[in-house]
């Protein structure tokens, strides 16, 4: 995906309405690379998501030694696939100290999230957020 998260805020800032903020959720979701039925299986599914997420992690080593994750993902609903492109745009790339240290909830207010998503989508989109933090501990406690 190549939009990153300083485009989805000004982007989200600029449309008033929400109808056109789902919207521009769904097209996002829609610019995400399609993952393979290998990738979609049970190994890579974020647990706590009604609907079926899938989100898969790569580490490599950092200039400075320290890992940095990388993420791609995909979901069977079209907006909860535009928050996994919102979720892989903000940690992508970062570092596992820095993945740690995001203030999520931030960001996510920034978007208005909270106030517009269902209860089922809001924890969903915790869940993919908890699975990254997971990951970005795992990657720490490895290095």
């Amino acid at each position: 995906m190549t939009t990153d998260i300083s485009e989805i805020l000004e982007t989200f800032e600029f449309l008033d309405d929400w109808e056109d903020r789902y919207k521009y959720l769904i097209d996002l979701g829609k610019e995400l690379p399609e993952l393979s039925d290998a990738e979609r299986s049970d190994e890579h599914k974020v647990r706590g998501c009604v609907s079926q997420v899938w989100l898969i992690t790569t580490i490599r080593p950092g200039q400075d030694g320290q890992p940095v994750l990388s993420f791609k993902g995909d979901s069977d609903a079209l907006i909860v696939q535009g928050l996994v492109a919102i979720v892989t745009s903000l940690f992508s790339g970062k570092s596992a100290q820095e993945i740690l240290d995001t203030d999520v909830e931030s960001v996510f207010s920034q978007l208005g999230l909270q106030d517009h998503l269902t209860p089922q989508r809001s924890n969903g989109l915790r869940s993919m957020v908890g699975r990254i933090r997971t990951d970005a501990q795992g990657a720490l406690a490895a290095a």
